[in-house]
């Protein structure tokens, strides 16, 4: 096991191609708003106590109503067989055998029914909602005669963020041959490899099996480039609960007013979120809101955050300012990227194992004790200098 997250970033940087890492790990336009998201967790200092008995502790916590291992969530990401065959199979797996829930994404290269095959454990989907809105309303179908318990929309993805790395690469689904490509290729043999495993460019076989499109890339590409519905507002929760009838959470929200739009609207939980700092470019940290939102909402919504979570401390720090919990997106990648079904899980257990140290040192028993006494006085205006 490597020491910690960032050193499996930098293993799945050397084993992956120049294109499916840059897809990984690029952000919109310059990457402010991406480095933004990572410096934020730097600016709420600590404050510990000691002479505490914390031989034994609890990190557990319940969202929803749910008992789960950690306040962690493995959440959605798209096109995740650009890193490893059968990807969203190992990483549901892998969340669960954590003690975590796993969000399929729309996007996904596997199928809502494959994923519900692997494994037992709770299962969220992500949703996007196209022009045509009968697709999502066949894969909010499929996924709850899956038996998927939460609905994640996620709403900043009107159109696709400006990003330089994909144009860069040319990258474009179905990869079209070019000298660059072909490079990068044959200078990565052990990822070439695992693409011939699993028959070449990854397939949108998700969206595709709710479109009724054959097993085509060029088709599924289609698919998903079509336009999405621009006219949604928040009457979309609305017709969602017409098709839904589990928990519905709203992601992407970035400012307090749309989270009380979310809660006049009746959701049930908000995840702040920039889309991983790959749409809208200068836009703040999810981690920045998160004090007012919880201010203004209490205990009306369930809050997540997400956003650059490197470390078992960035956990603490979330929610020790209100979230409920955080979504993992990058982390559990580099896992899978690097070694596969063993490097998620060895990613898994070093947030677990930081979170755990965390606690102690804060001189606390339960995550349930976290709160703003945790952190040194002036933790708002550092985070807000971000």
């Amino acid at each position: 096991m490597l020491a910690n997250v960032a050193d499996y970033r930098e293993l799945a940087r050397r084993r992956l191609s120049r294109i499916a890492f840059d897809y990984l790990e690029g952000g919109a336009e310059d990457g402010k708003t991406l480095a933004r998201n990572l410096a934020a967790w730097d600016a709420p200092l600590f404050q510990s106590r000691v002479l505490r008995d914390v031989s034994s502790i609890d990190p557990s916590v319940r969202i929803f109503g749910q008992p789960q291992a950690l306040p962690m969530i493995v959440g959605p990401t798209g096109l995740n067989g650009l890193y490893w065959p059968k990807a969203e199979e190992v990483l549901a797996r892998a969340a669960h055998a954590a003690g975590l829930p796993f969000v399929l994404s729309t996007a996904s290269t596997s199928l809502i029914e494959d994923v519900r095959a692997a494994t037992t454990g709770d299962l969220w989907l992500q949703l996007y909602v196209q022009q045509d809105r009968r697709i999502a309303e066949t894969t909010m179908r499929r996924a709850v005669d899956a038996g998927y318990s939460t609905l994640m929309l996620t709403v900043d993805t009107t159109v696709h963020g400006v990003r330089d790395h994909d144009v860069r690469n040319s990258f474009k689904l179905p990869l079209r041959p070019t000298p660059r490509l072909a490079w990068d290729v044959l200078t990565h043999p052990r990822w070439c490899w695992r693409m011939l495993r699993q028959g070449g460019s990854p397939q949108l076989v998700n969206l595709a099996r709710s479109v009724g499109e054959r097993a085509d890339i060029k088709r599924q590409a289609a698919t998903m480039s079509r336009q999405m519905d621009m006219s949604m507002d928040w009457n979309a929760i609305g017709w969602l609960r017409q098709h839904w009838p589990g928990r519905v959470m709203v992601k992407g929200i970035l400012s307090l007013e749309d989270a009380l739009l979310a809660a006049r609207y009746g959701a049930d939980g908000v995840v702040l979120s920039n889309h991983g700092g790959r749409q809208l470019e200068d836009a703040p940290s999810p981690l920045q809101l998160l004090p007012a939102v919880k201010d203004a909402l209490g205990d009306r919504l369930t809050v997540l955050v997400d956003g650059g979570v490197r470390r078992g401390s960035d956990v603490i720090k979330a929610v020790g300012l209100g979230a409920a919990g955080v979504l993992l997106g990058r982390a559990p990648l580099y896992g899978l990227s690097a070694t596969g079904p063993q490097g998620v899980a060895e990613v898994l257990r070093i947030l677990r194992n930081e979170y755990e140290i965390t606690l102690r040192l804060l001189g606390l028993r339960d995550s349930r004790q976290l709160g703003e006494e945790i952190f040194m006085p002036g933790y708002r205006e550092r985070l807000a200098r971000v």
